[in-house]
């Protein structure tokens, strides 16, 4: 069975994107760009010992993706524990809503953001309120 192990967000300025996911979900990078040839942050984002996978930050080697075009690509959901403080952040640093927040009925919230890079993301809150 094939799992994903680890996931790449293209950007192209690695230290804004650095900033705003590190300020957003409390990443930390390590510098891999001797092994990739190219500016590549390893990206951390939990503890070992915490479901979930590790990626990077990977510098864009072609186009930004135009705003208003269908995603070509896969969107990451990142697990947040209050859906409406990480928005704030997330809007506070330069992100911006790309689908507002939407109840998935007894199970969670969720909602996409375009980020500093132009790239769409989720977050889910995890709610059996949620209607």
């Amino acid at each position: 069975m094939g799992r994903v192990v680890h996931f790449e967000i293209h950007v192209d300025d690695m230290e804004r994107a650095k900033k705003f996911y590190g300020e957003i979900f409390g990443w930390t990078f390590e510098d891999w760009s001797a092994y990739a040839g190219m500016p590549y942050l390893g990206a951390v984002t939990g503890n070992a010992d915490e479901l979930g996978i590790n990626g990077a930050l990977m510098q864009r080697q072609g186009a930004s993706p135009e705003p208003g075009k269908a995603m070509n690509g896969y969107a990451c959901t990142i697990g947040v524990g209050d859906y409406d403080s990480t928005e704030a952040k997330i809007l506070n640093l330069g992100g911006r809503v790309a689908l507002p927040k939407y109840a998935l009925p007894g199970m969670a919230w969720q909602g996409y953001y375009i980020d500093t890079e132009g790239n769409t993301f989720g977050i889910h809150h995890p709610d059996e309120n949620a209607k």
